[in-house]
């Protein structure tokens, strides 16, 4: 049958996809597309994770079980049964997304489960997906060929066998080598026994392409002492799998200027953001190009005023033509006037004639996405400083209203009233929500922060210092304390935190690229010394200096 036939019959469609090696950001668009709309998820649960939050909430995910084997109910298929439940899926008219590591064509299990649909004549399509054994050495900068051509091997230990092990050793072949970290050695060893020679180039990557990457160069003949010289063997966790790149021309000797991945400034960080999710966003993307991790710990949590009677009236005047201007302040108040909006049934179009500013990007965000393009963004400085110097003054011939409408947090200063009466206009000063302090973190978190579990933390106001130390104690000693500006560092020192890092200018974005310089220096007096690059979660409390950006 035609995998790419429509399907008339009452049966589902398959769809076998590849997740890629382990960064989520390889996935294709054909991939996040065929996930949107899956009924079903049957995934490898090394890469569950990766594909789930591409998913519907409601997707059915029968696999999720079973990244424990050892876990799994007698009833319940194991993972390399997956045919079972990928047919039975089909057979019930679902559409089933199969995601596995890597590419599906590399896979002989998933090729079975290919012919078993083709068998019933269940319509199936395959997605593509980036193989490690291609991926990996990329991230880990040893490119696989050189301009003059080099021929490439791809073997897997777990099946070569003698016939497969001379080829490759008597070649000069670049060899990719798929093998677990306590079976390196051994497959080192065969390419020797193969003809290869003991003195050629190898390097050795785990987790690649996550920010769990680390690689070491060595040969064939010393793989062995390098792995347990660096204290990585033997270890609990030698049956994971790692990627080995041999040969003379794999461009082993030129990783240090190659390895793009592993040398970013906060490669591997752990780094705590006090704020929500949503509001974190495109901070924590930031964080992520510079090769973090992102932890985002809600500090605070937003409540409705205790007397709503005075945003129900502002509400309504901005529908009886009662002001010239709306000032949003904050993403909160843009969340608090849609939901006072939607309670009365009105839309953006209750904005029209009324002009609209936005204290910054993301609140000018939350307002495109409401359907209201603001008329005023600050040109500078993304605070109400910065608004106040782009506010027009009021102008008496070109303004038929004086007054502006102003929904704020209940502890917001009072710097944008003030500046705004300056400049002749009259202010609605409204409370439009409260901001309360959130509850504390997970136990597993408050450990990690007062334990040196995080490499880094952003401060990025006094009630964020205050806030988390209050719901979760004070950050270990070890951890890098970064601080927005001035007053925010004064509060932290106030906590007895001793501040590494401050913003040149207030912005969440700079103080993440203060926290990068921070990193990248100190990575580079690391390779100065001859030490090895660790994080700051990696080191002894009494090995720590005092910096500030």
């Amino acid at each position: 049958m035609n995998p790419t036939a429509p399907n008339h019959s009452a049966s589902g469609q398959v769809t076998f996809l590849g997740a890629g090696p382990g960064d989520p950001g390889l996935l294709t668009l054909r991939a996040v597309e065929a996930l949107a709309s899956a009924d079903v998820l049957i995934a490898d649960p090394q890469v569950l994770d990766v594909v789930r939050v591409h998913a519907r909430a409601q997707v059915d995910t029968p696999l999720q079980a079973s990244a424990d084997e050892a876990s799994i109910p007698a009833d319940v298929p194991a993972l390399r049964d997956t045919a079972n439940l990928v047919m039975a899926a089909a057979r019930a008219g679902k559409r089933v997304v199969r995601a596995v590591s890597g590419d599906p064509g590399l896979d002989g299990y998933v090729a079975e489960e290919m012919l078993a649909c083709a068998a019933e004549g269940i319509v199936f399509e395959v997605v593509p997906g980036i193989a490690a054994a291609v991926g990996v050495p990329a991230y880990a900068g040893v490119p696989l060929r050189d301009a003059e051509g080099t021929d490439v091997r791809f073997v897997d230990a777990r099946t070569a066998d003698a016939r497969c092990w001379a080829e490759v050793g008597a070649s000069d072949a670049t060899a990719v080598v798929s093998t677990s970290l306590d079976s390196v050695a051994a497959a080192a060893g065969e390419l020797v026994s193969a003809g290869r020679k003991p003195d050629t180039p190898l390097t050795v990557t785990v987790a690649g392409t996550t920010t769990r990457q680390r690689t070491w160069t060595a040969t064939l003949g010393s793989v062995a002492q390098v792995l347990k010289a660096a204290k990585v063997l033997p270890s609990p966790d030698g049956g994971q799998p790692v990627i080995a790149v041999v040969g003379e021309r794999s461009a082993a000797a030129q990783r240090d200027r190659l390895s793009w991945f592993e040398s970013k400034p906060l490669f591997g960080w752990r780094v705590l953001v006090p704020r929500t999710k949503e509001q974190a966003a495109s901070l924590s993307d930031q964080l992520v190009s510079y090769g973090a991790v992102s932890h985002e710990v809600p500090t605070i949590a937003v409540e409705p005023p205790r007397t709503p009677q005075q945003m129900e009236r502002a509400v309504k005047g901005l529908v009886t033509g009662r002001y010239e201007w709306i000032a949003f302040t904050s993403v909160n108040a843009v969340k608090a006037v849609r939901e006072k909006f939607e309670e009365y049934g009105l839309d953006a179009r209750a904005f029209a004639g009324i002009k609209v500013a936005a204290v910054g990007e993301q609140t000018a965000k939350a307002l495109v996405a409401f359907g209201v393009k603001p008329d005023l963004v600050p040109s500078g400085e993304q605070s109400a400083a910065g608004l106040l110097e782009d506010w027009p003054p009021y102008d008496p011939v070109f303004d038929p209203i004086d007054r502006v409408f102003l929904p704020r947090a209940d502890i917001a200063t009072e710097t944008l009233v003030a500046g705004l009466i300056e400049l002749g206009w009259e202010v609605d000063d409204v409370t439009a929500y409260r901001t309360v302090r959130a509850s504390p973190p997970p136990a597993e978190t408050r450990e990690a922060i007062k334990g040196g579990g995080f490499d880094a933390v952003l401060f990025t106001s006094s009630s964020t210092v205050r806030n988390l130390v209050g719901i979760a104690g004070k950050p270990h000693n070890v951890t890098v304390i970064a601080c927005i500006g001035p007053a925010t560092a004064k509060t932290a020192e106030e906590h007895g935190l001793r501040v590494d890092v401050m913003s040149p200018e207030p912005s969440v974005h700079k103080l993440a690229e203060a926290l990068a310089d921070f990193g990248a220096a100190r990575r580079d007096a690391a390779l100065e010394a001859g030490d090895p690059v660790t994080r700051p979660s990696e080191r002894r409390p009494g090995s720590r200096r005092r910096a500030r950006s």
